[in-house]
C-alpha cells in the first residue's frame, strides 16, 4: 500500500470514529433530554374511581367525647314548689363527612399532594342517650313539653361544653393522621391535608 493510500484510510478512519461519537452523542442527549421531559411533566394524579372510593367512606369519625348535664326548672306553687332536675347523658362525635368531598379537593406542588378535606363538625344532632335520662328530682306534674324545654337546655350545655376550638383541633389532628396514612397507603407521598372552611349561615 503506497503512503497516499495509507493516509487517506487513517482518514476516513478517523471520519468516520467522529461520525461515530457524534451519533452516539445525539442519541445520549436525545434520550437523556426525554427522560428529563417525562419526569418534569409527570403529575400526582387522583382517578374518579379513588375519589369515590374515599366517598363511600360516609362518615369519619374523629373524636368522640362523653358528656353529662343536670338540668333543673322550678315551678312556683301556693304551698309548695314544683322541681323537677334531670340528668342527661350524651356523646358528640367529631368528624368528617367524606361525601362531601369535593372533585377539585386534589392538588399538587411538586411532588406533595395537597388535599382539603370537608371541614369537621359534629356528625350527629342526636347525641343525647333519652334512654339514660334520668330523673334526679321530680316534684309535681310536668308536660311533655317541660321536659322537652329541659332537654334543649341540656343540649345546648352539652354543645357549649364540647364543641369547642380545642375539640375541633383535636379532631382536625387525628383527621389529617389517618387520611394521611389512607393516601400513603394508596402510593401518594408526602401529603399536606388543610380543611375547607365550615359555612355560616
Amino acid at each position: 500500500m503506497s503512503k497516499k493510500n495509507k493516509y487517506l484510510t487513517v482518514g476516513i478512519g478517523l471520519l468516520s470514529l467522529v461520525c461515530g461519537l457524534l451519533f452516539a452523542y445525539y442519541i445520549y442527549n436525545k434520550v437523556t433530554t426525554n427522560s428529563l421531559s417525562l419526569v418534569a411533566d409527570e403529575q400526582i394524579d387522583v382517578t374518579p374511581q379513588q375519589i369515590r372510593s374515599m366517598r363511600a367512606i360516609g362518615q369519619w369519625e374523629f373524636l368522640s367525647i362523653s358528656d353529662e348535664e343536670m338540668v333543673d326548672t322550678v315551678r312556683e306553687g301556693i304551698f309548695f314548689d314544683d322541681q323537677l332536675v334531670r340528668i342527661y347523658y350524651g356523646t358528640l362525635r367529631l368528624g368528617i363527612d367524606m361525601q362531601q368531598l369535593s372533585e377539585h379537593a386534589f392538588t399538587s406542588n411538586g411532588d406533595t399532594l395537597q388535599v382539603t378535606l370537608p371541614p369537621v363538625k359534629l356528625l350527629d344532632n342526636n347525641f343525647i342517650d333519652e334512654a339514660h335520662t334520668r330523673s334526679f328530682i321530680s316534684n309535681g306534674t310536668w308536660s311533655a313539653s317541660d321536659r322537652e324545654a329541659l332537654y334543649q337546655r341540656a343540649r345546648q350545655k352539652m354543645l357549649r361544653q364540647c364543641l369547642t376550638a380545642e375539640n375541633i383541633r383535636r379532631a382536625q389532628e387525628n383527621a389529617e393522621e389517618q387520611v394521611a396514612n389512607m393516601l400513603r397507603s394508596m402510593g401518594f407521598s408526602p401529603v399536606k391535608i388543610t380543611f375547607d372552611t365550615p359555612n355560616t349561615p
